[in-house]
């Protein structure tokens, strides 16, 4: 899964990207082009750090998210055609988008359309995004409507039918998200790579982790409307520190600041959340690791995860809950007390389940 980080110059992206992935770029990067920062976060799990301290294995694999930061836009990107091409180029292969709006204040380093207001940079993001897309529909529709005039074909037809529904939502400054599009309608759409269609999380960059402005939140929230989005308030230059820092003095850096966890840590929950992804464990004395599957997804599925050659030969899976797991110490108890179950090809995987796939190729 890849996130792309976008935002306004100066709104704090680069000191995001940096504080998720561990990286040291540069700050103040100005692109958003084919150089683009990529890096990968590791997702903490104590259920996962719980486990690996149960059965001592040789390794221990967290889940991950990869990143991508497009730095800010410059200001001849930032016209009435939307997003540069090499920039949507970059974006379209995102599972979703992460819009940093800065509110924090620096003389040193100024907003580039004045005082921080992030109100202001949500629209012109929404904007954005809203004439992106409606371009992209625009010269897809006049194709479609040309290549019917020659031939009659029902899949075209229908494609059209569903970008005109597409073109009246983006006409009236709706996001495609908002839009109540059934399975066959996403399908048809899925190539296009739509950015008003991605999953958004929108994080309010701040000076301070400690108190949550809950009202300018709410006020996000309001002007974004829809679903498909999720709000968050980050530090973003704490965060930055507090990943550079040895865990204890962490440990001290947070309980002086009254925050009871990393913002970073909440950052990637929601991203999992929104991406509608959970996480399941396989154990044993060699590796314990967290494997990413996307929800209502099967055993069969999940094993393919791992590796095709399981999926292949899927015969079973023995599972558990990893809380379970936990608090009877071993498997075997878990299979004395009716926690380990036998799956077969059509159970749905659960958050925190701990597989075990049996599997003949």
């Amino acid at each position: 899964m890849e996130i792309g980080i976008i935002g306004l110059p100066q709104a704090g992206k680069t000191t995001l990207f940096n504080a998720l992935t561990g990286l040291g770029v540069e700050l103040g990067y100005a692109g958003g082009r084919k150089n683009a920062n990529r890096g990968v976060a590791r997702v903490p799990d104590e259920r996962l750090e719980r486990l690996s301290a149960l059965y001592k294995p040789k390794s221990t694999v967290h889940a991950t998210v990869n990143y991508v930061d497009l730095g800010g836009l410059s200001g001849e990107g930032r016209k009435s055609s939307g997003f540069p091409a090499e920039v949507l180029q970059t974006l379209k292969p995102c599972d979703a988008l992460l819009l940093v709006l800065r509110d924090f204040e620096n003389p040193e380093l100024p907003h580039p359309d004045g005082p921080p207001d992030p109100l202001r940079d949500l629209r012109t993001a929404q904007d954005e995004f809203l004439l992106s897309d409606l371009a992209i529909c625009e010269g897809r529709i006049e194709r479609l409507e040309k290549q019917l005039m020659k031939a009659k074909d029902k899949e075209l037809a229908y494609e059209l039918e569903t970008l005109k529904l597409c073109h009246v939502a983006l006409d009236e400054e709706r996001p495609l998200r908002t839009m109540e599009l059934d399975e066959a309608r996403r399908r048809v759409l899925r190539s296009y790579a739509f950015l008003s269609l991605k999953p958004l999380l929108v994080v309010l960059n701040t000076q301070d982790d400690a108190v949550t402005d809950e009202a300018r939140l709410a006020l996000l929230r309001e002007q974004a409307g829809g679903g498909g989005q999720r709000f968050l308030q980050v530090s973003a230059r704490i965060e930055m520190e507090l990943g550079q820092m040895e865990p204890e003095e962490a440990g001290e850096f947070l309980a002086e600041y009254g925050i009871t966890e990393p913002a970073l840590n909440r950052v990637l929950r929601v991203s999992f959340e929104l991406l509608e992804l959970e996480t399941f464990f396989t154990v044993g004395e060699d590796e314990c690791r967290a494997w990413t599957l996307h929800k209502g997804s099967t055993a069969p599925v999940a094993a393919g995860v791992i590796h095709s050659d399981i999926q292949k030969g899927f015969i079973r899976a023995e599972v558990a809950p990893s809380a379970e797991l936990l608090r009877l110490g071993s498997l075997s108890a878990c299979k004395d007390k009716g926690s380990l179950r036998l799956e077969g090809r059509e159970y749905v995987v659960q958050e925190g389940d701990v597989v075990h796939f049996r599997f003949n190729v």
